[in-house]
């Protein structure tokens, strides 16, 4: 998704561009939000406020609304282009960083976190962390999901010697490694790393799941869609972490 912390006006830049792809299809989407909605348990239970840090266009949250009927979505961005985007298909949008100054949100006031495709942008995901866990009330979930430096053709890649997917060198092209499109992305996670990072910033890790990519060759998507099965071996992470 479209990230929250940018480091300079040529990278801000970069992502105000509506042709940069802000999601990584609808599989991904679709079990995230199964995984939030059983986190949450229905509505009938007392209304419960997710906050989509880092929404883009809204496509993730949009996704995810049918299964989190009765629960309060809000979007959160600091591009204003995404913001325009994301009205269209949520009820409330509203601009936030994870820096200068933090969300513009009071400390434990969300029950969970959507955060889709976005720590892979980060320079200081850290201090990303940081601040997602001030705003989430204690028990709170965090729902992140990335793409896997170490998913099962990676590890083929780099034994040829060939850039791993997901990984960029440049903001201009992309160069090395199979792929059209440049995306930004400045960090990427094994599952270890992420569990460690998570972890370390406050978190308990409940699940890890995999997901599919929507890039990966036709011809080879079922092998994708069974790598899921093997989380540390899978196209996309999805970890489900409660503050501590």
């Amino acid at each position: 998704m479209t990230t929250t912390t940018p480091v300079s006006n040529g990278l801000r830049d970069f992502y105000e561009d509506p042709a940069v792809p802000v999601a990584s299809g609808t599989p991904r989407s679709l079990r995230q939000a199964r995984m939030l909605a059983a986190a949450l348990g229905p509505a009938t239970a007392g209304a419960k406020t997710v906050l989509d840090i880092g929404c883009g266009d809204g496509t993730a949250a949009a996704t995810a609304a049918p299964f989190l009927a009765g629960h309060r979505l809000v979007g959160v961005d600091w591009s204003q282009d995404a913001l325009r985007r994301a009205h269209a298909r949520l009820p409330y949008a509203v601009r936030g960083e994870l820096t200068d100054g933090g969300l513009p949100f009071k400390s434990a006031t969300a029950d969970a976190v959507l955060f889709s495709e976005v720590i892979e942008h980060l320079v200081d995901p850290d201090g990303a962390l940081d601040e997602i866990r001030r705003v989430l009330r204690p028990g709170g979930h965090l729902m992140l999901s990335t793409p896997n430096l170490a998913a099962w053709y990676n590890r083929a890649l780099l034994l040829a010697g060939v850039q791993p997917v997901f990984s960029e060198v440049s903001l201009r092209a992309i160069h090395g490694r199979p792929g059209t499109e440049v995306v930004g992305h400045l960090r990427l996670c094994t599952a270890r790393a992420l569990r460690e990072l998570v972890t370390a910033s406050g978190f308990e890790v409940v699940r890890l799941r995999g997901a599919p990519f929507h890039g990966v060759p036709r011809p080879l998507r079922p092998l994708d869609r069974l790598a899921c099965a093997v989380p540390s071996a899978a196209s996309l992470l999805l970890l489900h972490a409660r503050r501590t």
